[in-house]
């Protein structure tokens, strides 16, 4: 289970690497609109942002907080509306 500060803060950096994205990904999936987190990392989390750009495409905003060299964070902020209330948010062109 991830580390927590809030319900808002995940710090995955006692995480098995094979973990972290489904565990993110699911606290991405309980946020509520308009609502965010943040991530803690011990890398660059470069490789989430284009995960999450391939499977919530125009659904969040990702805003750099801290970057290196020990400890990056990341504040994602989950967009209201898009295809979870039964609107297109444009993003990948209605499919």
């Amino acid at each position: 289970m991830p580390t927590t500060t809030s319900a808002s803060r995940i710090d995955v950096r006692e995480i098995a690497p094979r973990d972290r994205h489904p565990i993110i990904f699911q606290a991405f999936r309980s946020l509520g609109p308009s609502r965010t987190m943040e991530i803690v990392n011990d890398h660059d989390p470069k490789p989430l942002y284009c995960q999450m750009q391939a499977e919530q495409p125009g659904q969040f905003a990702w805003e750099s907080l801290e970057s290196g060299p020990d400890v990056w964070r990341v504040r994602i902020t989950k967009f209201a509306g898009g295809h979870g209330n039964g609107q297109c948010c444009g993003a990948c062109g209605g499919a």
